[in-house]
């Protein structure tokens, strides 16, 4: 009983988990031309990201070695340890992905799944501190999916990252544009802001609309390999 109060009462706390103020600092930071080269590469991981997922696996598996390796180099005293660990992580988990390339994007398959869970989780309201339940179920999907149809897995988080560049550059754009008006209504940051259900929408939205269209592009040629 006790338990069960406890989690009661932390579920009607408000705890903002989700990183909106972050995403809203890179919207606001982008120019003109960096919001239209977002939304020109996203257009290219939405559509044709399966043309060059082997290249975005090694990029991506090589940033997070990279944060790794600055993780575990910032706890040595040694001096350039923050550098050369960066440099170390990035370089070895670049290189493993190459020979291990299936379980590389199954693994992002996966955390694919786990974010579009969670945007589901943000858009109905539940409480942000237990946003991490909608992430596993997404995570422990989408990683099965990516296990027995790895052509999905290929469509979901290449999908993802395009969606996810196309609205961080057309919000940039309306921004900008509205900030050049005479009267600024404000309205691109209160869609954010104030409606949580805007910002998954439009993520999911994309994302399915990049699926569909990167599965008859990949039918429509024969000579695409995993």
């Amino acid at each position: 009983m006790d338990a069960l109060f406890i989690l009661a009462q932390a579920s009607g706390k408000s705890a903002n988990v989700v990183p909106v103020d972050l995403i809203w600092e890179q919207v606001t930071s982008l120019s003109w031309i960096q919001a239209l080269i977002a939304v020109s590469f996203g257009a290219v991981y939405l559509f044709y990201g399966w043309r060059v997922f082997k290249v975005i696996t090694v990029v991506c598996f090589g940033m997070l070695g990279l944060f790794a390796g600055m993780r575990v180099g910032g706890m040595i005293t040694s001096p350039n340890s923050v550098l050369w660990g960066g440099i170390i992580g990035l370089a070895l988990l670049a290189v493993l992905s190459i020979p291990l390339m299936k379980w590389a994007v199954s693994i992002l398959g996966a955390v694919a799944g786990g974010i579009l869970t969670s945007g589901i989780w943000y858009a109905c309201g539940l409480p942000q501190q237990f946003i991490w339940a909608g992430a596993i179920i997404g995570i422990v999907a989408g990683g099965m999916i990516s296990f027995i149809v790895f052509k999905i897995a290929v469509m979901m988080f290449t999908s993802l990252g395009g969606a996810g560049l196309i609205i961080v550059g057309v919000l940039a754009l309306l921004y900008r544009y509205e900030m050049h008006q005479t009267e600024k209504a404000d309205f691109i940051r209160s869609l954010v802001f104030n409606y949580d259900w805007f910002l998954p929408a439009m993520l999911i939205f994309a994302t399915f609309v990049g699926m569909v269209i990167q599965n008859k592009l990949v039918k429509g040629t024969s000579d695409w390999k995993l």
